[in-house]
């Protein structure tokens, strides 16, 4: 049983995996990690267990990105982490948030990987 805070979000986070990959059905999964510096977004086939297409702040000027934690710059993550999955035959994948909310960072990441072409 989890009895700390900490032990309660690894297990709502499982939970929460387990059910995309359900309703997924063999969708691939557009996984969100967010700190406070950076955001970064991975395509991931869990089928597999591997990871087909990423893109993090953490680039910077190399992809084009401004680097920082700003609502810019997950824009920017969302659209790169877009073009490389349609680069590889990707259009539909499953959000995974990853236990942070739907707002900020996260939302315009979302969007931006709406509006580059990926469909969730």
């Amino acid at each position: 049983m989890a009895t700390t805070l900490k032990q309660k979000a690894a297990k709502r986070t499982e939970r929460n995996r387990r059910r995309l990959k359900a309703m997924g059905n063999g969708r691939l999964r557009l996984s969100v990690h967010r700190s406070d510096k950076n955001i970064s977004a991975q395509i991931i086939d869990d089928t597999q267990g591997i990871t087909v297409a990423s893109a993090s702040s953490l680039e910077g000027d190399k992809a084009g990105t401004s680097k920082g934690s700003n609502k810019e710059a997950a824009a920017a993550i969302g659209k790169l982490v877009a073009e490389r999955a349609i680069e590889k035959g990707i259009k539909d994948v499953v959000f995974d948030r990853g236990g942070y909310i739907y707002h900020g960072r996260v939302k315009a990441l979302a969007d931006a990987a709406r509006e580059a072409g990926l469909n969730f």
